[in-house]
Parts: structure tokens; C-alpha cells; sequence
């Protein structure tokens, strides 16, 4: 994703996405979960139009709160695919909240969600995809790279000239240790 790098810089929405998140190393349940979120919000859609309903899927979603988005029901449901402001598609969002519950099995599992992830690490994508689609809905092969581009577990989501892959060096992202 190297036009990145190009094409995001001062950009309202793509720039502090690009220069102050995407591929700097995540450990945290609630980011990792938008993350993984905002990723299957995107499939078939522009990264853009994610980005800018980015804060009404927030709210829409309680701030991504794992044991919230997990006990969602119909009415929630209902709540969601009435809401304007966010990507009303009934299978992302009912993907997004199984999803949690997913996650809350794989924290009494492993720990954590970020556990789980370095558990796996590393493989080759193909290999990612396969234990993500094991585990979550809605994974395709273009969400599992972007949301592992996103929290420096692949390489490639800077080039090496860009000035945020030098914010992202001293981290030391899994990408760079495996």
C-alpha cells in the first residue's frame, strides 16, 4: 500500500490515519477490535468512506467495547441498521458483533486478543487468512491483510522513505522481529 504514503500526507482524513496509526504496533482490545471492525466496515467499500463515518461507528458501536458489542440484541440491531451515519450493511454488522463474542473466547483462552494475534505470528498470509476465517466471520483475504498491515504484523504498510515508517522503526512492530 506504498501510494499511501503519497497520497495520504495532508489529506483530512487519510493523513492522521496514515501518519499517527496505520502499521504502528497494537496491543490494545479495544483498538485491535475497531481495527478488525473498521476493516470488514470497508470490504467493498473506499477506505475513505470508512474513515469518515469512522466516528459515528464509534458511538454507534460503544467505542468498540468488546463485552458491550458482545452483548448486543435485536433491538440493537435494529438500532444499527437505522442509523444513517454508519455502514448499514445487516451482514458486516452482524459479523461485527459475533465477532465479539468470539473475541471474549478467545481472551478466556489466551488472555487477550493481542495474545492470541502473537500466538500466531508469524506466517505468511494465506496462513493468516485461514485461522482468521477459522475464528471470525467475515474475513477475506483483503480485511486480514489490512487489518495485520494496520497493527504491524506484515511488513509493507509504509515505504521505507516514508516519514511515518521512521515513527514506526523504534516500536519495533512483530513484522520486524518474526
Amino acid at each position: 500500500m506504498n501510494w499511501y504514503c503519497d497520497a495520504a500526507p495532508g489529506h483530512p482524513y487519510h493523513g492522521p490515519y496514515h501518519d499517527s496509526e496505520y502499521g504502528f504496533p497494537q496491543t490494545d482490545e479495544t483498538v485491535l477490535f475497531e481495527r478488525l471492525c473498521l476493516e470488514i466496515f470497508q470490504a467493498g467499500l473506499s477506505w475513505l468512506i470508512v474513515l469518515k463515518k469512522r466516528d459515528a461507528l464509534h458511538q454507534a458501536f460503544d467505542g468498540f467495547v468488546v463485552d458491550r458489542v458482545a452483548a448486543y440484541g435485536a433491538d440493537d440491531v435494529a438500532r444499527l441498521l437505522a442509523n444513517p451515519g454508519i455502514i448499514r450493511n445487516r451482514r458486516k454488522i452482524d459479523a461485527v458483533i459475533e465477532n465479539a463474542r468470539r473475541l471474549i473466547v478467545l481472551r478466556d483462552a489466551h488472555g487477550s486478543f493481542a495474545a492470541w494475534i502473537a500466538a500466531q505470528h508469524p506466517r505468511p498470509l494465506e496462513d493468516w487468512v485461514k485461522v482468521f476465517r477459522a475464528t471470525f466471520l467475515f474475513m477475506g483475504r483483503e480485511v486480514v491483510n489490512e487489518f495485520l498491515l494496520s497493527i504491524g504484523y506484515l511488513a509493507g504498510a509504509h515505504r521505507d522513505d516514508c516519514p511515518a515508517q521512521a515513527l514506526i522503526t523504534p516500536h519495533r512492530p512483530p513484522w520486524m522481529r518474526g
